[in-house]
């Protein structure tokens, strides 16, 4: 969503449970979902373990399926989506999509604008789960550092890209939040 700035710090946010369930996941966890990695080329060096998806060839009809890492991390990862959503943005809209997403150690996600029109109308919110010194995620020509146990809203119609440089992967969740009167201007349409 183009918010007003590149990005939003949303503040702290206790992921303690969330990061050990994420970080416990076995390795097959990480590669049985490759639709990312393989419709969008810039995020080849991913990999992530999806729990809410929605369908994007029935958009802007929101049909959004639990997807495998559902059973595995929903439990932990719903608590925080729905803290963030109440403290900061209005009630009564729809997660539409929601993830678990590793850039690898010395892995790059190009610089890239978030086109497809889902994108326009949900808050992307990241929660870094694992990060290095050497992780860089540019918004607007500009670097940015995450600090896990804090939250951010980025504007993802700003060009942006991550790199990490370190011999760590790196680990952020994810979700985007698409609140009602979005979701009734797509009704209405």
């Amino acid at each position: 969503m183009n918010i007003d700035t590149p990005l939003r710090n949303l503040g702290p946010i206790d992921t303690t449970e969330l990061r050990e369930k994420i970080l416990a996941q076995e390795e097959i966890a990480w590669k049985e979902d490759k639709y990312r990695q393989e419709e969008f080329e810039v995020h080849h060096a991913t990999e992530s373990i999806v729990v809410l998806f929605v369908d994007l060839d029935k958009w802007p009809d929101l049909v959004v399926s639990q997807e495998p890492g559902w059973k595995r991390i929903s439990d932990v990862a719903l608590p925080i989506m729905n803290e963030i959503i109440r403290k900061f943005y209005p009630p009564g809209g729809t997660v539409i999509r929601a993830m678990a997403a590793k850039l690898l150690a010395g892995g790059l996600i190009n610089p890239h604008v978030d086109k497809h029109p889902s994108f326009h109308v949900g808050h992307r919110i990241h929660i870094p789960i694992t990060t290095n010194p050497r992780v860089r995620f540019m918004i607007d020509g500009r670097p940015y550092q995450f600090k896990v146990g804090e939250a951010y809203e980025i504007n993802n119609q700003l060009n942006h890209s991550v790199m990490n440089k370190g011999t760590e992967d790196r680990i952020t969740f994810i979700f985007d939040y698409v609140p009602p009167d979005q979701i009734a201007a797509l009704s209405a349409a």
